[in-house]
């Protein structure tokens, strides 16, 4: 049969009837048995919506583009038909996975080790800020799943020898969104134009741009369209707040707001670098247990910060929109949208953290005098007026002191991590998590430099 035409608008799949969703299981939707055990190891014992949609549709050899909020089960959607579709045909560098982010990486590779546990599947995770030697030797052992960032991919693709994906079988892009948004589309481009073109192409976005589409065209047969949410959705079961303030009281809203609520795991996004630092050192020096999660860390920091709050030897993770997509975290019971997010996309991805997999979860945003409008561009975008959270503003007042003095050492500390780095770093690495994680960069460069003297 000739290949479709490749710009035929997708063609819609058809809802699965309620009564009929109930009783599926992943045995129904056609996945073989070895994985339906490993899908009940891992305790999934019925398919979400997403894949009662899109694992038929992918098993019988269909383009699919997927649109399902986060947290939705993704991607256990493109995950079991690949894994089946390698069980009937086993190769190597069979699928690759591209993601916008290393932590999500690492993450989709976790799963795929999970489901392919017991048919001995192999992935290797190419990522940037880590040691491309040691990615080299495992491209070289060729393994069956690829999950790469794009920019790393194309370093590997033009340097490593012997390394090519010619006989691809699968690509998969998660969160196309952003891996578009975060101008990564020349680097798909390169990619597209050295694997196959006959090939079976998943896209799978929580929000559908003008970029996705445009990829789509580009990169897709004729493909099924599987949405479970075409508006843009956050999950029923958030509770979703905000507070109206100045943005001089921001930090004592913050500490009034983790005492009111303690004893939850908190998630805090703020919008930069430095801010994400700040307010880590000010919770600490209150006494709450804060890990900071940003890119100005080194790769192993970040997993090591992910890895403490996930195993909850930390209760509050502070981030920046690094960690606003596609983590699953599964005990965020609270999320704080310290800092606004600028785009109103980025709101629903942050508040995806919490309330995920049917649990239920609590999202509040901070609004100053200077938020307003991108506040109302939010409420319009998930088309819900959102209730104030209910503080007791005397109570509040209160901790000031206490909250101005923090912030006092908090700075001192900022600066003199600063200067630390100016001068020698003999005595660095016997603070926990914050150590180092200020201009990592420089701090490496240093390492180097010393070795070389050393000589």
């Amino acid at each position: 049969m000739a290949a479709p035409e490749e710009h035929d608008s997708p063609t819609e799949a058809s809802q699965p009837i309620v009564e009929e969703e109930e009783t599926k299981t992943f045995k129904d939707l056609g996945v073989t048995d070895v994985l339906c055990e490993a899908c009940d190891q891992l305790g999934w014992t019925k398919p979400t919506k997403i894949q009662v949609e899109a694992i038929p549709l992918a098993l019988q050899g269909r383009d699919i583009i997927g649109l399902a909020e986060t947290g939705s089960g993704k991607t256990g959607a493109f995950a079991l038909p690949i894994l089946n579709a390698l069980l009937e045909t086993p190769q190597r560098l069979f699928a690759l996975v591209l993601t916008p982010t290393r932590e999500l990486a690492f993450q989709i590779s976790e799963q795929f080790e999970a489901l392919g546990s017991s048919i001995g599947v192999q992935s290797a995770v190419i990522v940037g800020g880590i040691d491309s030697m040691s990615q080299s030797l495992a491209l070289a052992k060729k393994p069956h799943i690829i999950i790469a960032t794009p920019g790393r991919l194309i370093d590997h693709l033009e340097n490593t020898k012997g390394f090519n994906l010619r006989a691809l079988k699968y690509l998969v892009m998660d969160e196309a969104d952003r891996i578009l948004n975060m101008d990564f589309e020349t680097e798909v481009d390169k990619i597209l134009k050295v694997i196959p073109r006959d090939r079976k192409t998943f896209l799978f976005s929580a929000t559908m741009t003008k970029k996705v589409q445009k990829l789509q065209r580009a990169a897709l047969k004729n493909p099924v369209k599987c949405a479970v949410s075409s508006k843009y959705q956050t999950v029923e079961k958030l509770q979703q707040y905000y507070i109206f303030i100045p943005s001089k009281f921001k930090d004592t809203y913050l500490v009034y707001i983790l005492n009111e609520l303690a004893g939850n795991s908190f998630m805090i996004f703020c919008s930069t670098c430095n801010n994400t630092q700040r307010t880590a050192l000010l919770l600490r020096n209150l006494g709450f247990t804060a890990i900071p999660l940003h890119g100005q860390m080194s790769q192993s920091k970040r997993l090591g910060s992910l890895n403490k709050f996930k195993a909850k030897a930390r209760s509050i993770l502070l981030a920046t929109d690094v960690a606003s997509r596609g983590l699953d975290i599964p005990h965020v019971d609270v999320v704080v949208n310290f800092d606004i997010p600028t785009h109103s996309k980025d709101y629903i991805h942050r508040v995806g953290r919490t309330a995920r997999a049917g649990r239920s979860g609590k999202a509040i945003t901070f609004v100053t005098q200077y938020d307003v409008e991108l506040f109302q561009r939010i409420e319009h975008l998930i088309g819900k007026k959102l209730p104030g959270f209910p503080t007791q503003d005397d109570e509040v007042m209160m901790l000031t002191e206490r909250v101005a003095e923090a912030q006092r050492f908090a700075r001192m500390e900022l600066r003199e991590h600063g200067e630390k780095k100016k001068r020698s770093r003999e005595d660095a690495g016997d603070n926990d998590d914050t150590e180092g994680a200020i201009g990592v960069r420089n701090k490496v460069a240093g390492g180097k430099m010393k070795k070389r003297k050393g000589r």
